[in-house]
């Protein structure tokens, strides 16, 4: 019996020792004046360094009316309410990154720490928000989901890196697959160009072909192999197939030839045509939207066009000191 009543003692010295200078009601204040207090806490995990890629919930509010500043809910890609960072630096002593610091996965706590450190030196303000006096504390409660370490990390983005590579080569695959049958299901017998374009000129224009530097004024319509309309500058086309926009211009578009303003298969395909002339032209996606397609238009998709040049001529000139259009 003696043996328990001084260890509870033993038991109860310590407490006391750890938490007379706290300024907050079952908190506990560190050596470097950050006042904690552990909901669940998993002594023996290994803590959180700087480096690691962590998964965890939080809520910042004014330690003085609990009114909240910000909480991971409303930057939760997943609406789980957790998010990811890598642990950062600590922004100043006693701040919510060294209260991390003491965490483990599975830990949920809380800290009460200096608003004015946490706005001027972590969020880097120029000035107190309007709600808060010099001297005024935040707290944040914390709950720590996951936590990787830089090995772990650096193994998952290789893994990860690995992992789009070999999607990326199927869907280049599928490509070259979808645009094989589009060819031979239509009985397309043109050759590619050294780029790898489809033209097949359905009506022959007349006179010279514009040339680099030229502006060109194009009619097209624009479709995925599947026959999807996706884009027309002809009003009647749009009409026809109920993609009418009235809040849009239709008619011809206009660029200026072979300064990239448009995707790499039109600048080589309306070089090829005089005015006047139709082509109906097949791009596969490294000449079109590539890897990431745009819109309506998927990652990795051929796309056809049926174009008219309808006319072309030197571009307008540039006012003196104006710079040309990016």
């Amino acid at each position: 019996m003696k043996k328990i009543t001084l260890l509870s003692a033993a038991v109860a010295l310590i407490f006391t020792s750890c938490s007379k200078d706290s300024d907050f009601e079952g908190y506990t204040k560190a050596e470097n004046g950050l006042h904690y207090k552990f909901f669940n806490h998993n002594e023996g995990g290994a803590k959180i360094n700087e480096g690691d890629g962590i998964t965890f919930s939080y809520v910042i509010a004014n330690n003085k009316n609990d009114s909240v500043i910000v909480d991971s809910k409303s930057v939760s890609q997943d609406g789980s309410g957790y998010t990811k960072f890598l642990m950062p630096k600590t922004s100043f002593v006693g701040s919510l990154e060294d209260g991390m610091t003491m965490m483990s996965k599975g830990d949920s706590a809380s800290f009460i720490f200096s608003a004015d450190s946490f706005f001027f030196k972590t969020m880097k303000y120029k000035e107190l928000p309007p709600q808060f006096k010099p001297g005024e504390k935040l707290k944040a409660t914390v709950k720590i989901k996951d936590v990787l370490g830089k090995k772990e990390l650096e193994a998952n983005q290789k893994q990860q890196m690995a992992d789009q590579e070999k999607v990326m080569k199927e869907m280049e695959s599928k490509e070259k697959g979808d645009l094989d049958k589009y060819l031979a299901d239509n009985k397309i017998t043109v050759k590619p160009t050294e780029s790898g374009l489809y033209f097949a000129e359905t009506k022959k224009g007349s006179g010279a072909h514009p040339k680099v530097g030229d502006q060109v004024e194009v009619n097209y319509t624009g479709r995925l192999l599947d026959g999807k309309l996706f884009d027309t500058s002809i009003e009647s086309v749009a009409k026809a197939e109920n993609v009418f926009n009235p809040q849009r211009p239709y008619g011809p578009f206009k660029f200026i030839l072979g300064q990239g303003k448009v995707i790499k298969g039109w600048d080589e395909a309306i070089s090829m045509l005089a005015k006047g002339g139709k082509a109906k032209i097949i791009l596969p996606s490294n000449l079109a939207y590539g890897p990431n397609g745009g819109g309506p238009i998927p990652p990795f998709a051929p796309l056809t066009f049926e174009v008219e040049l309808v006319s072309f001529g030197p571009a307008p000139a540039q006012p003196e000191g104006q710079m040309p259009p990016q």
